[in-house]
């Protein structure tokens, strides 16, 4: 089983970056979050043909929740050491611009749920089991507010 540690630093150089996820806000400071076989998951997936994080995130919400992002902010990454394994999923914070209807996903062939619920209960509905994750979305509550203002979020 991998092991995760949380960082809000830059990724190390000759750390791969395997995976993009965001956790994206809309106006009134919920959190949507994607819904597969019943469970709650984030969005994202990995970067392609050299694109940029913010890159990955945009495509990776349209094909996967046809949500349209804006002022995406870097959060930090998770260290994933899996045996010899070692690598990055980087997190990204996002506002939602648009919310359209879903569709399919081009690279899964699924039409996944989605469900914007309050900031505040998203660590109820991921159910990470350990602590890199839960830490993780308290900084992205954190950077929230700092960003895009409010005292809900």
């Amino acid at each position: 089983m991998a092991d995760f540690t949380w960082f809000k630093d830059s990724v190390p150089d000759q750390l791969p970056v395997k995976q993009v996820y965001g956790i994206a806000f809309s106006a009134d400071n919920q959190v949507v979050l994607r819904i597969e076989d019943g469970k709650y998951k984030l969005t994202g997936g990995k970067p392609e043909n050299a694109e940029t994080f913010e890159e990955t995130l945009k495509r990776e919400y349209i094909e996967e929740l046809n949500i349209e992002l804006e002022d995406i902010h870097y959060l930090g990454y998770l260290l994933v050491e899996d045996n010899s394994d070692k690598y990055a999923q980087v997190r990204m914070i996002a506002k939602i611009k648009d919310i359209y209807e879903s569709h399919i996903d081009p690279a899964t062939g699924k039409v996944y749920g989605k469900e914007l619920v309050p900031a505040t209960k998203v660590k109820e509905y991921l159910n990470y089991s350990d602590l890199a994750g839960n830490e993780m979305i308290e900084d992205a509550i954190k950077l929230a507010i700092e960003f895009y203002g409010g005292t809900n979020v």
